[in-house]
Order: C-alpha cells, then sequence, then structure tokens
C-alpha cells in the first residue's frame, strides 16, 4: 500500500517533465530508492520485526503477570488488613472481659474482706463483753463474800460488846462509815 502510493507520486512528479528542479524527478534515481526502500522493509520485516514483536509481547505478558502480581499482592493486603481488623476487635473485646472480671474479683473479695473484718469485730466484741460479764460477776461474788465477812464481823463485834441499843446504834454507824470509806 505505502509502495502504491510511493510509485503513484513518482509517476505523477514524472509527468510534470522539466529540467532538474526541485520538484523533478530522475526515473533511475526513484527506482534504485523504492528498491532500497523495499528491501529495506523485506528485511526488516524478515530480521528484525519478528524480535521485536516477540519482544513487545514478552514487555506485554510481564507488564500483564507483573499487574496480576499486583492485583493478587492488593487482594491478600485486604484480607491481612481485614484479619488484623477482627484480630484487633477481638482482642479489645478480650481485655474488656479480663477488665470486668478483674472488677467482679476485686468486688467479691471487697466483700468478703468486708464481711470477714465484721465477723471478727463482732467476736471481739462478743469476747470483751463475755469477759466483762465474768469479771463483772466475779467481782459481784468478792463483794458479796467481802459483805459476808463485814456483816459476820459486825455481827461478833455486837455479841462481844453487848452494849445497849443507843452503843448498838452508833456502832453500826461507824461500821456503816468504814465501809463506805473501802
Amino acid at each position: 500500500m505505502i509502495a502504491e502510493i510511493y510509485f503513484a507520486l513518482i509517476s505523477v512528479l514524472a509527468a510534470g517533465g522539466g529540467g532538474g528542479g526541485l520538484l523533478s524527478v530522475d526515473q533511475g534515481l526513484a527506482f534504485w530508492t523504492t528498491l532500497t526502500f523495499l528491501l529495506l522493509l523485506f528485511l526488516l520485516r524478515k530480521f528484525a520485526w519478528k524480535p521485536i514483536l516477540t519482544a513487545l509481547k514478552q514487555r506485554e505478558l510481564a507488564i500483564k503477570e507483573s499487574l496480576e502480581q499486583a492485583e493478587k499482592a492488593k487482594e491478600e493486603a485486604k484480607k491481612i488488613l481485614s484479619q488484623n481488623e477482627a484480630n484487633l476487635a477481638k482482642a479489645e473485646e478480650e481485655s474488656k472481659k479480663i477488665i470486668e472480671q478483674s472488677r467482679l474479683y476485686a468486688e467479691n473479695l471487697k466483700q468478703q474482706i468486708l464481711s470477714e473484718s465484721k465477723s471478727q469485730a463482732k467476736k471481739l466484741l462478743d469476747d470483751a463483753s463475755l469477759e466483762i460479764e465474768r469479771k463483772k460477776i466475779a467481782a459481784l461474788d468478792e463483794l458479796k463474800i467481802q459483805i459476808a465477812q463485814i456483816a459476820v464481823d459486825a455481827a461478833s463485834k455486837i455479841l462481844r460488846e453487848n452494849l445497849d441499843s443507843e452503843k448498838n446504834k452508833n456502832l453500826v454507824q461507824n461500821y456503816i462509815k468504814e465501809i463506805s470509806k473501802n
């Protein structure tokens, strides 16, 4: 096709006639130029065209493979990202659960400690009350013994002196004064 256009152009220029102007065509030169061009085309097609096409196809395949690998890598990255996000959400959920369990454990421990301390305090109070009651009873028993001794001592004095009633009254009052001092 290019050759046909070239020959048509040559014949048009040749028909114009003239002698050596810019647009004048030498038929021998045109023939050899055309023959050289066609030979160059043939040689390029025979020897260079296939390697060039092969190189272009290889380049195209390499680019295609690179794009496919990039797409696969992108998909894998998306998958890993979604897995990481899921793992992060799971970790957050587990940490919240652990914090809640720790809070409940601390609350239970606090209640247990309070309960134990209240029971220990109640036991101490009960023990103290029992000790106070025991000492009170012991003191009252001691007091009864002393009162009985005092009464016996008073009665023996009264009997020994066997005095008249006026002296008995004075003696009892003196003895009561002595008791209140003790």
